[in-house]
């Protein structure tokens, strides 16, 4: 009840906002959790996390072949040490004295569209590799036209390359896990042949330049129908896992504030050389 400007309580009853939020992922009262329709006691023990993830942001329990997949995916992308300024900014955060917490924020907010987003890049590539061939028309081809146009604008190829690993190796049982799903008809198989044919595209008349983790859980993820950016969600997730275990580690050290080069190393310096501050005396400058 509320009272207007002016006098009497206004007894009308309030709006109905039960709608503020609709959604179709969870329902929570009193004495029920339900998540995406199924009681979470039924959840618990019974479903991987995998699963979880997947019937969270799908709506559904995923195949045995779909799980699988998933699976190796975010196995595959959990951590690649301090080398990743992800993981080596939540251990600089540890050593700050900030909460567990905070140091994984730290680090998953630095997977941005450079570091991190290479994944969802390669993942509309692909998409689009697949639409300029056409349902029945030549990847290889079309390959060969995408990466001579990145190449005439000096672009990046996303998904190829590693500034680490010659040849990466979580490319090789990434793979695997896809051709055999699509000799099963578990999936379709055109993400695979699309980001092998960019490879092979990348190799034709140079040094090869050999898919990276990007690029083999770009095609996972394409394979299961997840849209590109979903597919950046769901790296978040995986290196999360690795933020966490070095954040811990560094945290359970008890090193103070590491910074991001040994204290016995200074950075380069291309200022100007040492100068003295000379100002002239104010008091020379007064009025006569």
């Amino acid at each position: 009840m509320s009272t207007p400007a002016g006098g009497a309580p206004n007894t009308e009853p309030l709006p109905e906002v039960s709608d503020w939020w609709t959604t179709a992922v969870s329902r929570i009262r009193p004495g029920e959790i339900l998540l995406r329709g199924y009681p979470v006691e039924q959840l618990i023990g019974q479903v991987s996390f995998a699963d979880m993830i997947w019937l969270m942001v799908r709506g559904d329990l995923p195949t045995r072949a779909q799980s699988q997949l998933l699976e190796a995916a975010l196995v595959a992308g959990v951590d690649h040490g301090p080398q990743a300024p992800s993981i080596a900014a939540a251990r600089m955060a540890a050593t700050c004295g900030l909460g567990l917490n905070s140091v994984m924020a730290t680090g998953v907010n630095l997977l941005g569209d450079v570091h991190g987003g290479a994944g969802q890049q390669c993942m509309q590539l692909l998409a689009d590799l697949t639409q300029r061939a056409g349902e029945d028309g030549d990847l290889d081809r079309a390959a060969e036209d995408l990466v001579a146009a990145y190449r005439s604008e000096r672009r990046h190829v996303p998904g190829f390359g590693h500034r680490f690993h010659p040849h990466d190796p979580r490319r090789d049982p990434l793979l695997d896990h896809v051709d055999r799903a699509a000799g099963n008809g578990d999936v379709p198989g055109r993400a695979l042949r699309a980001g092998t044919a960019l490879e092979r595209a990348l190799a034709k008349g140079r040094r090869p330049v050999p898919m990276n983790i990007d690029g083999a859980t770009a095609i996972v993820y394409s394979e299961l129908g997840f849209a590109p950016e979903m597919g950046r969600g769901l790296f978040v997730l995986s290196r999360s896992v690795g933020i966490l275990a070095h954040g811990w580690e560094e945290k359970t050290a008890g090193t103070r504030i590491k910074g991001p080069i040994p204290r016995r190393l200074l950075p380069s310096y291309d200022g100007s050389a040492p100068r003295d501050l000379r100002r002239e005396d104010p008091s020379s400058q007064r009025c006569p």
